[in-house]
């Protein structure tokens, strides 16, 4: 600017100095020209963009200006958004460009440019120099006044990012799709006001940013993108939400991942008379679903996996390959180990690297992995074309044999056999419990697996490695399952042995759910086999599991004569801890006929055997037995002493289901004692665990006792409501004489609330299944029950045919004194007497 006494003046505003200017008298200054808002280079936004908006909002805040202008800019003006391919990244900046760019926040404009980083042709990928060169001449900067040296360029964008910034007009950066951070660190602004958003398939720690990992989108919102899609391109398709249950399943084979869903959305828009159960159909097909089911035009979900795939070394390549033989949900670091060969150290290395590319993911605790179940297809789709070079089947074999050995070394800790379980590898029952639970899915899902493939040995081994263990988790439906596989794995085998171990196993499973002629046949077929082949110790464990089953289907001396055989097998092998089991169930079976004191002596030596042992688990279950032989005998208070001391010890080694039963024992001896206010207590905490553990049958049946001792208590208006939880539950499980039982206590129960409809509801559901199975006293006493509860609203007619129905059924059971009463209530309702509450005790009793 000349003096001011020359009288000429220079007038420059709106200014941003790119280097040096001379002044002179007569000098004309050439600016850049103005930049439009978005800097002309921000590609457009999809319109069927949708969820997202817990990202968007932690997007927006890192670029949202200060509102105070005398503070100071937050020092993280930069965001990494990072993710698998085709999440939806790119989609997320620009969408937060946009929304920033409308709200004022970037008056200087945007600068975007693709780096290509993950592009499978070197050549096309974008550099740091080529990119800031770009960058400077969007900015205005004459080509050549762009230095050639990519350090130079990167400071020269700063100078002219920070000179718009002091001039009021703050510049976003959007550095999309970059490989590494030092990719995108020279495009960095550094003034503390310009801001950038970075995306990139890999997590960018390296980088002065707030990491921002995007997950796939969950049901919701995935449907809601596929529907917003559509109706984009045709508003009047109405195809997801006219057919709900197909849009779901879409958006489950699509796992969320927003590339997929705006490809099958294409397809869908192209063929609108297509119905979207005939694309669900197109993509079941595991083998075709991710090349061709989800590839339209020139966009393809694998060609983009592809691109994140050639960045991995040749190990890390082969580790990913390989997960997919993994068919559990989770695999953990020791189990990738011994699947690839590699030690931890190593295996740990390269599953970081895979989760740094989002090529698999952190599992749900430190050290667990996953992958998205499209990248387990992908990982397939390359592990199938390298099989040979990969020695993929022996990979799966060292998986199964690592599963297979360390469930054996935690089952340790539950098979009273072993001495001394802490020296084979796990230090206590609880780690042995915890990696159990853990990895139970992944058990159950290798065991599949290995029948599928061929490895029948560990399918047949697996199942009954984990027998102590299903059994203590009461994973029975899953148990009978995998007795199954095992059982078609000797088959194939050839292994009768092995056969008759599955089919025992089966039958404890099937025991356990109540199916006892099943369970009785398979035990019986058990024994048999193993007396074929001369494993007469076999066949005791055969005839011990039988012995139970038909105990529990009350075929008492079936029972006794099949124990009494299994004792002297067990006896002539020497093997203690088996007689002292076959004993253990004689002992019940002993109760079961009312031999209360031989029963009592038996369990009370049981006990002392299993303590002397240390077998914590034995003594507890011989606790129990001793308590139910005490009980008749009136020896109460030794009773529950009994039964608290097997509660503790289940407690100690966590094993709910037997504590369940230890309270539901205690509940039913201080009931029988005439004692309900110690009773509900303990039956509540029965419930409690029962509900816990997903036991519904136990549950119920608890919940049963339970509303009956509240009813003898008097607490009417919660025995109501307990009797019809049970009644549900026992309904759902199936048990219909444990359901027809609660329905009769709620039935009585609801008569003493004044709930009369209900009440005939009740006794009449009752009735009904008291006929199914052929009880002909409960289902009279049943319809004696409806009588009286329509008797009782003034529906006089219903009430005479109800009494009817039970006084000819007494009259045939030659009970004539309950058939006397219902006669008398068959008057009663004729003459339409007795409005008000009857006062005399009603032929029916509650049922524990």
């Amino acid at each position: 600017m000349t003096p001011a006494n020359d009288g000429i003046r220079n007038n420059v505003t709106g200014e941003v100095i790119l280097g040096t200017i001379i002044q002179g008298r007569d000098i004309t200054v050439v600016l850049p020209p103005q930049i439009v808002p978005a800097m002309t280079g921000l590609p457009p936004a999809t319109p069927s963009f949708t969820g997202r908006d817990s990202d968007l909002a932690d997007l927006l805040g890192i670029l949202a200006p200060v509102k105070n202008p005398t503070q100071a800019q937050p020092a993280l003006v930069t965001a990494a958004v990072g993710g698998m391919g085709g999440v939806g990244k790119t989609e997320l900046a620009l969408q937060a460009a946009r929304i920033a760019l409308a709200r004022g926040w970037f008056p200087g404009g945007v600068l975007f440019t693709d780096m290509r980083g993950y592009d499978t042709d070197p050549a096309v990928r974008r550099g740091p120099g080529q990119a800031l060169d770009g960058m400077l001449r969007a900015v205005g900067l004459p080509g050549e006044h762009i230095p050639a040296d990519v350090q130079d360029r990167s400071r020269l964008l700063r100078s002219v990012l920070a000179a718009y910034a002091a001039g009021g007009r703050r510049v976003l950066v959007v550095v999309d799709n970059v490989a590494t951070g030092g990719q995108a660190l020279p495009l960095m602004p550094s003034d503390g006001v310009c801001a950038a958003i970075v995306t990139s398939r890999h997590v960018l720690a390296d980088l002065d940013a707030r990491l921002l990992n995007l997950a796939v989108l969950p049901a919701g919102q995935a449907t809601a993108l596929l529907d917003k899609a559509l109706r984009l391109r045709d508003p009047t398709d109405g195809r997801v939400g006219n057919q709900p249950d197909d849009a779901a399943r879409l958006a489950d084979l699509c796992a969320g991942l927003p590339l997929a869903l705006q490809i099958v959305a294409a397809q869908l828009a192209a063929n609108p008379a297509k119905p979207l159960a005939a694309m669900t159909a197109d993509l079941d097909d595991v083998a075709s679903r991710l090349v061709e089911g989800m590839a339209f035009a020139d966009r393809a979900v694998h060609t983009v996996f592809d691109s994140s795939y050639h960045q991995l070394t040749d190990a890390q390549a082969r580790l990913f390959r390989l997960l997919s033989l993994n068919s559990g949900p989770e695999i953990s670091t020791a189990a990738a180990a011994s699947l690839a060969g590699m030690t931890e150290a190593e295996a740990r290395r390269g599953l970081d690297a895979l989760a740094c590319g989002h090529l698999a993911e952190p599992g749900a605790t430190y050290g667990r992995w996953r992958l998205h179940d499209l990248l387990r297809l992908h990982s397939a789709r390359h592990g199938v074309a390298q099989a040979e070079s990969d020695q993929r089947d022996q990979a799966l074999s060292r998986l199964l044999t690592y599963y297979l050995t360390t469930t054996r070394t935690a089952n340790a800790h539950l098979d009273p056999r072993v001495t001394d379980p802490s020296e084979l590898g796990f230090v206590d029952l609880e780690q042995a419990m915890d990696w159990l639970d853990t990895e139970y899915a992944n058990l159950t899902a290798a065991t599949a697996a290995a029948a599928a493939t061929g490895h029948q040995a560990f399918a047949r081994d697996l199942p009954q490695a984990m027998w102590h263990f299903l059994r203590r988790r009461r994973h029975l439906a899953d148990w009978i399952t995998l007795s199954e596989t095992a059982i078609d794995a000797t088959r194939t085998l050839a292994d009768r042995d092995g056969e008759a171990t599955a089919l025992n196993g089966l039958g404890s499973a099937l025991q356990d759910m109540r199916r006892f002629d099943e369970a009785i046949a398979s035990h019986t077929e058990a024994a048999h086999l193993y007396r074929a082949i001369g494993n007469r110790h076999g066949e005791a464990k055969a005839l011990l599991n039988l012995g139970g089953a038909l105990l529990q289907n009350g075929s008492h001396d079936q029972a006794i004569a099949t124990l009494q055989l299994a004792v002297e097998i067990f006896q002539q092998a020497e093997d203690r801890l088996h007689e002292v089991m076959a004993l253990q169930n004689l002992g019940i079976v002993l109760r079961q006929v009312g031999r209360f004191d031989e029963a009592a002596d038996m369990h009370a030596d049981i006990v002392r055997i299993y303590r002397d042992s240390g077998d914590l688990h034995g003594e507890a279950v011989a606790l129990n037995n001793l308590g139910n032989d005490l009980a008749p005998l009136s020896r109460v208070e030794e009773a529950i002493t009994a039964f608290r001391q097997a509660a503790r010890l289940h407690r100690q080694i966590s094993n709910r289901i037997g504590e369940a039963m230890a309270f539901n024992n205690i509940g039913a001896t201080l009931a029988k004692a005439q004692n309900p206010d110690e009773a509900v207590p303990a039956y509540r905490e029965a419930a409690r665990l029962y509900h816990e553990i997903g036991d519904r049958h136990g549950e119920g049946e608890t919940l049963n006792n339970l509303g009956w001792i509240l009813a003898l208590a008097r607490r009417f208006d919660e025995a109501v409501a307990v009797c019809a939880s049970a009644a549900q539950l026992l309904h759902d499980v199936g048990d219909r004489s444990a359901e027809s039982k609660a329905l009769h206590n709620l039935g009585l129960a609801l008569r003493r609330t004044g709930g009369f409809d209900r009440a005939a509801t009740a006794f009449h559901d009752a009735a009904g299944i008291y006929r199914e199975l052929g009880d002909r006293f409960n289902e009279a006493a049943m319809l004696h029950g409806l009588g009286l509860a329509c008797h009782e609203i003034g529906r006089f007619a219903e009430a005479v045919i109800a009494c009817q129905g039970a006084a000819e059924i007494f009259r045939e059971l030659g009970d004539d004194y309950n058939a006397s009463l219902a006669d008398e209530d068959v008057r009663r309702a004729r003459k339409g007497q007795g409005k008000g509450p009857i006062r005399r005790r009603p032929t029916t009793r509650g049922e524990q």
